[in-house]
């Protein structure tokens, strides 16, 4: 279902355009194209690009892609975001999965074929290379990222979630443009 949404640069691209549920929010200022899916309560913030030309793009549901992030696939490789995730200001996403309950800090790049598992969390600025794979619960930080199995704060990610699930309802209320 596509959500109703004024404003908003959301394209098709041949036959294929964006599903976008009812309750999700997607500020007029993000651009969503083609295979894309995002969830109940999810979000997509200023400048966010989340671009599905090659293969299919989903974002689950109470998800924030947050203010310039870019959600990219390739033809070899679909990216998933899962359900309750982070994607923080500036994040690069690129033909990845991001399972549930993770917080993908600001400046994150995240490439192809690379799994980051339930419950963990990429730092700010960390770059996660090509097949790298986050066990759950861990943190990936630094350029590559190393990995610290079992070091993810729990209460980080959680605050993220809370944090823009309230801030996607007051939006949908209250934004107005003023011009």
């Amino acid at each position: 279902m596509l959500a109703t949404v004024v404003g908003v640069p959301i394209y098709a691209l041949g036959d294929v355009a964006p599903r976008i549920d009812p309750s999700a929010f997607v500020h007029p200022d993000a651009v969503v194209i083609g295979d894309v899916t995002i969830g109940p309560s999810s979000s997509v913030w200023p400048s966010a690009v989340v671009r599905g030309d090659g293969r299919p793009i989903r974002i689950g549901a109470r998800t924030s892609v947050q203010d310039g992030a870019v959600v990219h696939c390739t033809e070899d490789y679909a990216t998933t975001v899962g359900d309750e995730c982070t994607v923080g200001h500036l994040v690069h996403l690129e033909g990845c999965t991001i399972e549930s309950g993770c917080l993908i800090g600001v400046g994150a790049i995240v490439l192809h074929d690379v799994v980051v598992h339930t419950g963990s969390i990429v730092a700010a600025n960390a770059v996660l290379l090509d097949g790298a794979v986050v066990p759950p619960g861990s943190l990936a930080y630094g350029v590559p990222a190393k990995i610290r199995e079992g070091a993810a704060r729990p209460e980080l990610i959680e605050d993220g979630i809370r944090n823009y699930v309230a801030r996607t309802k007051r939006y949908q209320a209250e934004l107005r443009r003023i011009d």
